[in-house]
């Protein structure tokens, strides 16, 4: 119950939203926003866990300040303005149209509507979407820095292999001429390679600026960490730090949550599903990331990460056969939280037999 506390009100505007999400789409709609919360919760626990390292640092007006305002530029700013961005310059119309037009509700054989405007524009989206995800899980798979693996069996092979910095782009590259020359009808294929080649771009720009905060993780926590031995104590950060540290943690939540924005869209091509689902999940994280503040307690779970990667690279895989077949929404869901339960369910036992006392018989006496 204490636990709770940090939800409460998150559970309040979950109940909203899935009533908001039935007036406007019935059980289909309950049951597609549903997916988005926990799509979001998913792909971002590891937000909230690096979040935590920093907003441990903030005093209580910054932490509200975090959990108000910052939810505020998550929500509308990556959970609803960047999804209409990319809804708007795959189908060619404006914003205002393209609002227009998803309210109509208009079916797919309908001409001209927004389904079948977004219907059109899916191989574009799900090549861009899938090179992405494909690459994010690549690079996972292939780093070599990790110490702890899951799927040790194939994950460290692939570590070895992880030596050539430039495979996870070369393999991402194969697959995107595979896609092009055999599931794309001869008319899209440039379509397909122009969108999947921008997928690519956009995630080495952005791991780019991933590398940056990184670099500039590492100086930060060192002058924090002098700062805490030449004090005594945890020093708490106020005023124009606070500030800074405060924009910093919606820079790495904007890097953190593009997979899940560009994922969203192996569930539904409906921006407004997408901002009511992804939405209520940015403020579990949100929520998540103050819970773990509190409790002190970080990487309990120490598969998590690797069952949210696995879940991120079938999600890259159903997105580009998507383009030539359908996949329904249960499947696609299910693949994903299966890896989430999975790795949840491994984590727990290996705590356990890490905390089990030794067996009496290496007792030597």
């Amino acid at each position: 119950m204490k636990a709770l506390k940090h939800f409460r009100i998150d559970l309040i505007i979950t109940l909203a939203v899935l009533v908001i999400a039935f007036l406007y789409d019935s059980w289909a709609g309950v049951y597609l926003t549903a997916v988005l919360i926990l799509v979001e919760i998913v792909f971002s626990f590891d937000n909230a866990a690096v979040n935590a390292k920093y907003l441990v640092r903030l005093n209580h007006f910054w932490r509200r300040m975090f959990l108000t305002v910052g939810i505020l530029i998550a929500v509308f700013g990556m959970r609803l303005i960047f999804p209409f961005v990319i809804v708007c310059l795959s189908g060619g119309v404006t914003p205002l149209e393209a609002i227009d037009l998803a309210l109509q509700k208009g079916s797919v054989d309908q001409e001209g509507s927004y389904a079948d405007l977004l219907n059109d524009a899916h191989p574009a989206i799900a090549a861009f979407g899938g090179m992405f995800l494909l690459l994010l899980f690549l690079d996972f798979l292939f780093d070599g820095s990790r110490e702890i693996t899951w799927l040790s069996w194939i994950e460290r092979p692939l570590q070895k292999l992880g030596r050539l910095s430039t495979l996870s782009v070369a393999v991402a590259g194969i697959v995107l001429l595979l896609v092009s020359q055999f599931l794309v009808p001869a008319d899209e294929d440039a379509t397909v390679l122009f969108s999947g080649l921008l997928g690519i771009v956009i995630y080495l720009l952005v791991s780019g600026l991933s590398s940056v905060l990184q670099e500039r993780d590492a100086a930060r926590t060192a002058e924090l960490e002098a700062a805490d031995r030449s004090a005594g104590h945890t020093v708490l950060l106020a005023g124009k730090a606070a500030f800074s540290m405060f924009m910093f943690l919606e820079v790495l939540d904007a890097t953190f949550s593009f997979d899940g924005v560009i994922g969203a869209f192996a569930v539904t091509p409906d921006p407004l599903i997408i901002m009511l689902g992804l939405g209520v999940g940015a403020l579990y994280v949100r929520s998540m990331t103050v819970f773990l503040v509190d409790n002190g307690t970080l990487g309990e779970y120490k598969y998590l990460e690797h069952g949210a990667h696995w879940a991120i690279g079938a999600l890259a895989i159903m997105l580009l056969l998507s383009i030539h077949w359908h996949l329904g929404e249960f499947v696609i869901g299910a693949v994903g939280i299966s890896f989430i339960i999975a790795a949840i369910i491994n984590s727990v036992i290996a705590r356990r037999q890490a905390m089990a006392p030794p067996s009496d018989e290496h007792v030597t006496i």
